[in-house]
């Protein structure tokens, strides 16, 4: 128990527990696997953005990918056209939505390295560049997404909704990628330092470019996914999904000076950010009181382990 105590993961699984049995008690048991379900697929989308934004952040101090709201709604706009409603077309619309990412992230480092800017500007400048195509390319219109898709996408198997069990095995994907391979270790050693990696020959710029491209795939689909859930794509899609992507990354563990990552953290961190709106929803708060109170809770989080030592595994 003492070294499960250690890890800064557990944290914020303790966190989204103790507010997931609150909000139960409250209701006294009546919401129980409704809002099991609830915060399983909305965490969902949290959490794809949330493993593409906690790769870059590993990178080190200053990386941070500011377009993936923009890059969600460019995709799933995009994809939706293409895929026109026909069902025939959905993995052809996936493809769509990860060229669309493997671009967004070559042109997020094409700006870090060439013009030699921060990557907080860089990311902020193509987000622009990427929501303006957007706008330009869904003119108002809301297209819905095949039928086959949509019901994939709000379904369950076993009582568990599709997009977490999506969610799930790509979650799997980059831990494994993190932990079994060396691109991974390449990824925690330039987060620690980068003049030590460059010294130990680590190809650097071919690395973070790979993290730029991955965190851009993740939040294309993360758009496609989201998109055909909503029932179709609107311009305003993936606003809260930018403070969210850095939110559940800090709130998981995933060290903010890079060099460490928390796949398992990510999960913890999104359902207590679903479970902390539900319960004050439940309790009738207004929108400003909910987002003070959300905020307090948030830096009561990410305080609790810093007051102890932590395990980096």
């Amino acid at each position: 128990m003492s070294a499960l105590l250690k890890r800064p993961w557990i944290w914020s699984f303790v966190a989204a527990a103790v507010v997931f049995i609150t909000t139960i008690v409250f209701t006294g048991g009546a919401s129980t696997v409704g809002l099991a379900q609830a915060a399983l697929t909305f965490a969902a989308f949290s959490i794809l953005v949330g493993l593409g934004q906690m790769l870059v952040i590993t990178l080190g101090p200053g990386n941070i990918d500011l377009s993936v709201p923009a890059n969600m709604t460019l995709a799933g706009t995009v994809a939706l056209k293409v895929m026109n409603v026909d069902n025939g077309t959905i993995l052809i619309g996936l493809l769509v939505a990860v060229l669309i990412g493997i671009a967004i992230g070559i042109g997020n480092y094409a700006l870090i390295k060439l013009l030699r800017i921060p990557p907080i500007i860089a990311t902020l400048s193509m987000s622009f560049i990427i929501q303006s195509t957007a706008i330009w390319t869904n003119r108002g219109l809301r297209i819905k997404p095949p039928s086959v898709l949509a019901d994939f996408t709000t379904a369950s198997t076993l009582g568990v909704p599709n997009v977490a069990i999506v969610a799930l095995m790509l979650s799997l994907i980059v831990w494994f990628v993190l932990n079994k391979t060396v691109y991974g270790r390449w990824i925690a050693a330039i987060g620690q330092s980068i003049k030590a990696a460059r010294m130990t020959g680590i190809p650097i710029d071919g690395t973070r470019l790979a993290t730029y491209v991955i965190c851009a795939v993740l939040a294309a689909v993360c758009g496609y996914l989201l998109a055909s859930f909503s029932g179709g794509a609107a311009l305003n899609m993936g606003t809260e999904y930018l403070l969210m992507s850095i939110a559940v990354v800090v709130i998981g563990g995933t060290a903010v000076a890079g060099g460490n990552s928390n796949v398992p953290g990510i999960w913890g961190a999104s359902l207590f950010m679903f479970l902390v709106v539900s319960m004050l929803n439940t309790y009738g708060f207004g929108a400003g009181v909910r987002l003070i109170l959300t905020g307090l809770i948030i830096i009561a989080v990410i305080m609790l382990p810093s007051a102890r030592p932590l395990d980096k595994r």
